[in-house]
């Protein structure tokens, strides 16, 4: 029997102070690039939406993306689903970010896939913190209650029209939403 002992590596201690020349590490941002599919998505997204709907069609890293208002949310995910060539029929997920210094406080991001046509797509908009309110999309994928029950109980979005908005993570009566920035943990130190 072989046997091996593992000893502690010592450490080096080195007390020397960071030069006033060093700059902080760039981040690297990956450019966007899309597959084949993506790029088929996006040049047939460019035809698809009426004239007089706001949206504006974008990518983001390696999927399409589509900014719409808050007003015409419904009626683009409805546009998505019901397309032919498109035909949206499966959320995946509804995400909500709380960027904290912006004015447009959270951004709500609808994950879709076409399982007919293999085309992924995110759907974006903003509500601001003072009055976080948004339409259902509940009418268009019933998959969409627990992911707005979910951000509802987390960062406090309302979504209007929606059945049930009871909490789904958090118990009844639960004071805040620990999804947001802002959200006061309890004060924990290591010891």
């Amino acid at each position: 029997m072989l046997r091996t002992q593992i000893l502690p590596r010592k450490r080096k201690t080195v007390n020397k102070k960071p030069s006033p020349s060093r700059r902080a590490r760039e981040i690297p941002i990956a450019p966007p690039r899309l597959d084949p599919r993506g790029e088929e998505l996006f040049e047939v997204l460019k035809g698809v939406f009426p004239s007089g709907l706001k949206c504006e069609i974008g990518i983001c890293i390696d999927i399409v993306t589509i900014t719409v208002p808050k007003e015409s949310l419904v009626q683009v995910c409805q546009l998505l689903k019901d397309a032919q060539n498109l035909s949206f029929d499966y959320l995946c997920s509804i995400s909500v970010v709380d960027y904290e210094e912006s004015e447009q406080r959270f951004e709500i991001v609808y994950h879709m896939v076409s399982l007919s046509t293999y085309y992924k797509v995110a759907v974006k908009t903003s509500v601001v913190s003072a009055d976080p309110v948004l339409p259902t999309v509940t009418s268009v994928w019933r998959s969409a209650e627990w992911f707005e029950r979910e951000g509802h109980d987390l960062f406090g979005v309302i979504f209007l029209g929606h059945s049930n908005l009871s909490p789904l993570l958090l118990y009844e009566g639960f004071d805040g939403f620990p999804g947001r920035k802002s959200f006061p943990f309890h004060d924990y130190q290591e010891w």
